[in-house]
């Protein structure tokens, strides 16, 4: 005899043990599973009453977990993905924006470390930071090595 298929409710906290899910991220996973309507959001509800799902968390996670690799436009983009709420990602978007122009040098240094030699490798370098989600300034600033705070 087969088990009966996990609930929704199931199916969420296994999410949630993984890491942290934004309501709308477990809205967009669950749905399929959903048999009558509503039933998703009543347990969504339940878990958020009980402290299982909160955007802060999420929104911690991730500017925690990325903001050593990647740039303020990069977190904001994910940020966004995730559903979570337009005024938080501003909060945390300013946030790091304050610490930009370290965390470009931080990621340029482990990646390369030595000024370009050439316009070739300068162009590389610069990809490679536009595309963990640095600003064109910073890039500038990082690459060229200005110290103009």
């Amino acid at each position: 005899m087969a088990a009966p298929p996990p609930t929704l409710k199931s199916r969420a906290l296994r999410l949630l043990s993984a890491r942290e899910h934004s309501r709308a991220e477990l809205q967009r996973k669950l749905g399929p599973f959903e048999q009558a309507a509503g039933t998703l959001a009543v347990v969504l509800d339940e878990l958020q009453a009980k402290g299982f799902i909160s955007e802060q968390r999420v929104l911690e996670s991730i500017v925690h977990r990325r903001s050593a690799k990647f740039g303020t436009s990069r977190i904001r983009q994910e940020l966004q993905a995730r559903g979570l709420a337009p005024e938080a990602v501003a909060q945390a978007v300013d946030q790091l924006r304050q610490s930009d122009l370290a965390r470009a040098r931080e990621v340029w240094r482990l990646k390369f470390g030595t000024a370009p030699r050439d316009a070739a490798e300068r162009a590389k370098q610069m990809r490679f930071l536009a595309g963990r989600g640095f600003d064109g300034d910073t890039i500038r600033r990082v690459v060229s090595h200005t110290d103009d705070d």
